[in-house]
Order: structure tokens, then C-alpha cells, then sequence
């Protein structure tokens, strides 16, 4: 078994609470309220701009022209393709997507976004496959699981959402899963360890993300608003 398909073998109780969170039945069913909608496109509009910069990051640690042209291939995926699912969820909830960006961090989306960048920065570029590779696995996942289960077609609120992760997304998770497996197959057992960890944390931080947005989530006591006086 490879290093990847066994991570992937050891998250396999947290993949299995992802597919039956409500959030993701949710979209099975068609069926999730508007704030929800609302709250899960103002914190992953916030989070992808985090990956991006991970994306560059990792380029400053590339060792080839092919992995730096793979990571800005996936940083110009961002900008130009995943805003589709984006678009997709503010049609069901009524607003324009243009609304929804600027918005603070949720506690849940605060966390990942600086569990990722703590490994960007102070690991290796494996570590940073490992660190960002559960975001598009689970998603990749989730898409082809629901177009399997609700087969869904053109009426369904949420169809071009669940076609473009079951059908369009995979290849940034192959290009993922070989680069970290090839860097696996040299690493030392300590930083296979550290790769490990961090996948793994990313595996329940992609569960909370989904549960903060079920939940609209925000801190416990309400954070202040700074006005910036002009001089």
C-alpha cells in the first residue's frame, strides 16, 4: 500500500463523517438554508485565497519548472474555475457572489487557514502536499459519492455543484497524490510522520469547515468593529 492510500485508509472514519454531515446531505437533498449557503461562501471565499498563497509559497520551495508550473496551473484553477461552485450556491441562496467576499474568519476557518500556513512555512514542500492535499480528496470524494447515490440531473438545485467535484476536479488530486507519494518514498521516517500529522489534522479541519457553515459559526463573543479614521 502506498503512503498516500494509507493515510487515505487511516482518514477513512473521518471521510465517512464528512459524507454523512448534514451540510453535505444537505446538498444531496437540494435542501439547505440560505444563511448556511451564505456563511459556507463568505469563509471559503476567504479560505482559497489562504491556498492560493500556500500555492506560492510552495512555489519558493519547488525544486523544478514542472512543480512550479503545477502550482500555478492550480492558482489559476482558483481565480478562473472554482469560483463556479461559489456562483452555484449564491443562485440558491438569492445573492450575488460579489457580496459575499471581505467577510472575518470563523473561528473553524481561522484554524485551518493557519494550520496550513504554520506548515507552508516551517515544513517541507511534502509536507505542504500532505498539508493541502484532504481539501481536494474530500471533495473529489464527496462529488463522485453524491453522483453515484442522487444521480442527479439538470433541476436539481445543486447539480453543477456535485458534477463539477465528482467530475471535473479530480486531476489536482492525482497531481497531489503522486508528488506526495514520490516524496514519501525518500523522506525520513520523521518527516513521513510530520506529512502524516498534518493530513490528518486537515482531514478534521475539512469536517469542522463543513460544520461551521451548518452551524454559522462565529466567535463566542462579538469581535469589534475598528474604524480606520482617515487623516
Amino acid at each position: 500500500m502506498g503512503f498516500t492510500q494509507e493515510l487515505r485508509r487511516q482518514a477513512d472514519g473521518i471521510y465517512q463523517a464528512i459524507f454523512d454531515h448534514p451540510f453535505v446531505r444537505g446538498i444531496a437533498r437540494g435542501q439547505l438554508e440560505k444563511e448556511q449557503l451564505i456563511h459556507y461562501v463568505k469563509q471559503d471565499y476567504e479560505y482559497l485565497n489562504a491556498y492560493m498563497r500556500i500555492y506560492g509559497i510552495a512555489i519558493s520551495k519547488s525544486r523544478t519548472r514542472e512543480e512550479i508550473a503545477m502550482f500555478n496551473e492550480q492558482i489559476a484553477y482558483i481565480l478562473n474555475r472554482e469560483v463556479q461552485p461559489h456562483q452555484i450556491f449564491c443562485q440558491a441562496a438569492g445573492v450575488n457572489f460579489e457580496e459575499l467576499q471581505g467577510y472575518p474568519l470563523a473561528p473553524s476557518a481561522h484554524h485551518y487557514i493557519r494550520h496550513m500556513l504554520t506548515v507552508a512555512h516551517e515544513g517541507s514542500l511534502g509536507e505542504i502536499y500532505a498539508v493541502l492535499l484532504p481539501c481536494p480528496w474530500t471533495y473529489l470524494e464527496i462529488g463522485q459519492k453524491l453522483l453515484a447515490e442522487v444521480q442527479p440531473t439538470s433541476d436539481h438545485p445543486f447539480y453543477e455543484w456535485i458534477d463539477f467535484y465528482g467530475r471535473l476536479s479530480g486531476d489536482v488530486t492525482e497531481k497531489f497524490i503522486h508528488a506526495l507519494d514520490r516524496w514519501a518514498d525518500t523522506a525520513r521516517e520523521e518527516e513521513r510522520q510530520r506529512m502524516a500529522d498534518h493530513f490528518l489534522q486537515s482531514c478534521q479541519l475539512e469536517y469542522l469547515f463543513w460544520d461551521m457553515a451548518y452551524r454559522q459559526e462565529d466567535w463566542p463573543v462579538a469581535m469589534p468593529m475598528i474604524s480606520h479614521s482617515s487623516k
